[in-house]
């Protein structure tokens, strides 16, 4: 007489796809072979937008940037030239935050690129 084959083993690996596809409509939450196709490709999915989402935030702090900087008579290019020729050790997403919340600063660290020739 034979035994079933890695029944455990097959039990947990279809519970916990199912598991992953609590949540989605259908048959992709029931049947095992469907609800493994769409958590891969969720997967899939998540992993290729958190990369970019990094890209896309980098892209707002530059808008951000940029606009700031041209209320303030200087292009985004001369001002990141300027202070990396100043060797100021601030990141976009802080200068982005500073042209948000803080002008005034901002307009301190215009007004210093300014003066580096």
């Amino acid at each position: 007489m034979a035994g079933t084959k890695k029944s455990k083993i097959r039990r947990r690996r279809h519970k916990k796809v199912l598991k992953q596809a609590r949540g989605y409509r259908g048959g992709r939450s029931t049947n095992y072979r469907e609800a493994k196709q769409s958590v891969e490709r969720g997967l899939k999915h998540a992993y290729r937008h958190r990369k970019e989402k990094k890209r896309n935030f980098r892209r707002l702090w530059i808008t951000r940037i940029n606009a700031a900087a041209r209320q303030n008579g200087m292009s985004y290019s001369q001002l990141i030239g300027k202070l990396k020729k100043a060797d100021v050790k601030l990141n976009r997403k802080m200068l982005a935050d500073l042209a948000v919340r803080d002008p005034e600063a901002f307009s301190a660290i215009v007004d210093f690129a300014r003066e580096i020739e």
